[in-house]
């Protein structure tokens, strides 16, 4: 089973929740969702180099409240609060966008009428976020360093930050290999079949100049008491 399934999905309810919290109708509830998954993958671009791990979107009677775990919160709350204000603008020149240009909800995004409210929350250890750390594994990869160096050296980090396990997984043109290959580093435990452990996983896109290298990072934080 753990082989098989989402980390997060899998545990989803009794160890973690919902990334998108709000309820709606049948009619609209498929709209919501997808304008939900195009404004993160928008705010994730924009705050690639804040460090972003996560978007939370909260929605409930005209309002919108979206939650930024990033590992850099200066970069985005800005001087006196300045950036913030950008955020919130963005958020509602997307939405806008979103809802109009490519017709995911019936329902035209209004600022005047609905509100929406930006938060900001810092990530304690960025070495122990899977996103922030496929997202470095990532970037480096794109500058053509050497793969096996930048995993057993995120391996340490991770391990030094205080997990109890990670596991780095790479699958394509590795080092601009003619034919596709995958890659498995792997130090500590990672307990994927058993619910009630918290094991973190998120997955990043390298674009290489020989192609795609998908990085899938797990991260097994701590050992239940």
């Amino acid at each position: 089973m753990g082989q098989k399934i989402h980390p997060y999905g899998f545990r989803l309810g009794p160890l973690y929740t919902w990334v998108s919290r709000w309820f709606a109708d049948d009619a609209h509830y498929g709209d919501l969702v997808v304008q939900d998954v195009l404004l993160r993958e928008e705010l994730m671009k924009r705050l690639k180099t804040a460090g972003i791990a996560q978007a939370e979107i909260e929605r409930s009677i005209n309002k919108i409240r979206v939650i930024l775990h990033v590992s850099r919160p200066g970069m985005v709350i800005g001087r006196g609060g300045t950036g913030l204000e950008d955020i919130k603008k963005f958020v509602e020149k997307t939405l806008f966008s979103i809802i109009k240009d490519k017709h995911v909800g019936n329902i035209a995004f209004d600022p005047t009428k609905t509100k929406v409210d930006v938060v900001v929350e810092p990530v304690k250890e960025p070495n122990l976020n899977p996103q922030i750390v496929a997202s470095n594994i990532a970037d480096q990869l794109i500058k053509r360093m050497p793969h096996k160096r930048v995993c057993v050296q995120t391996l340490d980090r991770v391990m030094t930050a205080g997990a109890s396990g990670v596991k780095i997984k790479l699958a394509g043109r590795i080092a601009g290999a003619e034919i596709s290959r995958r890659e498995t580093y792997k130090t500590g435990s990672i307990p994927l079949s058993t619910i009630r452990e918290p094991v973190e996983y998120a997955e990043v896109p390298a674009l290489t100049k020989s192609g795609y290298v998908g990085v899938k990072v797990w991260i097994y934080k701590k050992k239940s008491e």
